[in-house]
């Protein structure tokens, strides 16, 4: 039971707590990334089996987000927290100590379940107790700079466990953590939940759980492997899950989600301009994981470093800079203004080359790109979050951050296949390379690191240098696309979230869902 606390220590304790259990989500998921090649040496995975190590957590949290949103209203947001969070504790220690792929892969996807808890609660519980528009706008930026800082840090935490301990401790380092927030939170969270709660319509949890696995699933695969039609199959097959999802939840007592919300401008528009955002967004994290480490030759650790400045600026804008905009030029414009500043942001980037300018070129653009798309998600976030009724803040955090993960599917999808389309269509093999070492090369920039090893040293270092040059053109090329994807977010949050006003007040639970 929480403590008696005063309200001002309750809502900042509350903020701290979430912040807390975000960077431990965010860093979970890069930190993977770096264990991947020590866990294969040791656990010997198929292929088949290394996907599902990667996806598994991603592909639980994307089925029960929804579902676990309508929990968290129905049983109670900090309940549902402190069960994902000791969740989350023990599938931690399971997957560190785990001794075969079977178990290493089943582990993921218990972390993914208890991510899922632990999301919507979080952004739902910010939602319940700051009850003042600037104090929750602040409130909700701090919290989604968090997480950005947190894939930041991934890199950062991971290398340096890395580098002195076995692949487990990048997921064993999560327990006390874990067990600080559980501690925390039962003190110091207050609970909230729906007053009228509904039961659980088990067919809704499994439309929307195949629905949406099924469409990342497929987003995934063409950008790995390119058009087949058994991704058309499935593709569509998702699409009529979901189509059959939300007419059922039209037709129920007790719907997972409330489609009447989507009637609102605000949350409708903000979930679209959020999903659409977050497709720009991924364009940075996917190219410069290969830039810093491929082409500059940076250390995985240093890697990680070089990028924190951005997290750090995501961070500022969101909680500084957002509630300024939203006052002074309202909620449509503000995201407006952060979306047009990441995509110039893109722009600059791609004036680097085989050299980053790392200081005059990359560090401030990275502030300043931070910044824009720091105030972008955190006035859709509060927008999403605000125009709901208190009692249904962990549905409108559930869809938020659905809505994210499908943008960042999307993203990666999409504009990986641009980039490795680009990739494609510009590098010039040496004519020395022949055989499987120019299909590697040709393939992609870390295809032709692995053909370097089968060349002679000279023409090794000639197709190594091809491929960073064609990776680098592929690069601007997929920035440019991101930049327009960015302006057009942009354009239509402006146009969609026009009749939004500045100040959304908290409102009582009797509020008529009906289109402003």
């Amino acid at each position: 039971m929480a403590m008696n606390l005063n309200a001002a220590t309750r809502k900042w304790s509350t903020l701290a707590i979430c912040c807390l259990a975000y960077t431990v989500l965010s860093i979970d998921l890069t930190a993977l990334h770096l264990a991947i090649p020590q866990l294969v040496a040791d656990l010997n995975p198929s292929a088949t089996q290394i996907l599902w190590i990667a996806d598994g957590y991603g592909f639980a949290l994307a089925a029960l987000l929804i579902t676990m949103g309508w929990l968290g209203d129905r049983i109670g947001r900090k309940k549902l927290l402190l069960t994902g969070v000791g969740l989350f504790a023990a599938a931690s220690a399971i997957t560190a100590y785990a001794h075969t792929p079977e178990l290493l892969i089943g582990a993921r996807v218990l972390l993914g379940v208890a991510g899922a808890t632990i999301m919507p609660s979080c952004l739902s519980l910010v939602r319940n107790v700051f009850t003042d528009p600037k104090e929750r706008t602040m409130a909700v930026g701090i919290s989604s700079g968090v997480a950005g800082l947190g894939v930041g840090l991934g890199p950062v935490f991971g290398g340096a466990l890395l580098d002195h301990f076995w692949w487990g401790s990048v997921f064993l380092i999560n327990v006390p953590i874990m067990a600080v927030i559980f501690v925390l939170g039962s003190v110091a969270l207050p609970e909230s939940r729906d007053p009228r709660p509904g039961r659980l319509d088990v067919p809704s949890v499994l439309l929307s759980g195949a629905g949406i696995v099924g469409f990342v699933y497929t987003v995934k695969e063409l950008a790995a492997e390119g058009w087949a039609p058994e991704y058309a199959v499935t593709g569509l097959a998702a699409v009529a899950l979901l189509a059959l999802f939300l007419r059922r939840q039209t037709r129920i007592a007790s719907p997972l989600i409330d489609v009447r919300l989507f009637r609102l401008p605000a949350f409708s528009g903000s979930v679209g301009v959020n999903m659409f955002a977050m497709f720009a967004l991924v364009a940075q994290s996917l190219v410069f994981a290969q830039y810093f480490q491929m082409v500059l030759g940076w250390s995985p650790w240093i890697a990680g470093v070089a990028g924190l400045p951005g997290a750090l600026g995501a961070m500022a804008g969101g909680a500084a800079l957002a509630p300024a905009l939203i006052t002074a030029i309202g909620r449509n414009r503000a995201i407006g203004v952060g979306m047009v500043l990441s995509a110039g942001s893109f722009v600059s980037y791609s004036f680097m080359g085989l050299d980053a300018h790392y200081w005059a070129l990359m560090f401030p653009t990275m502030i300043f790109g931070g910044m824009g798309i720091g105030v972008a998600m955190t006035v859709t976030s509060d927008t999403i979050l605000a125009s709901v009724p208190k009692d249904r803040a962990g549905a409108a955090a559930a869809i938020s951050e659905t809505a994210t993960e499908l943008g960042g599917a999307l993203g990666m999808a999409l504009l990986g296949s641009v980039l490795n389309a680009a990739y494609r269509g510009g590098v010039e093999v040496p004519a020395g390379v022949t055989g499987p070492a120019r299909d590697a090369v040709e393939d992609s920039l870390a295809g032709a690191f692995e053909a370097a090893g089968t060349l002679p040293s000279q023409l090794a270092g000639q197709a190594i240098a091809a491929a960073r040059s064609a990776y680098v053109d592929g690069m601007h090329v997929t920035l440019y696309c991101s930049a327009v994807l960015a302006l057009a977010a942009g354009v239509a949050a402006v146009f969609a979230l026009r009749s939004v006003p500045k100040v959304i007040e908290a409102e009582d639970d009797e509020r008529e869902l009906v289109a402003a």
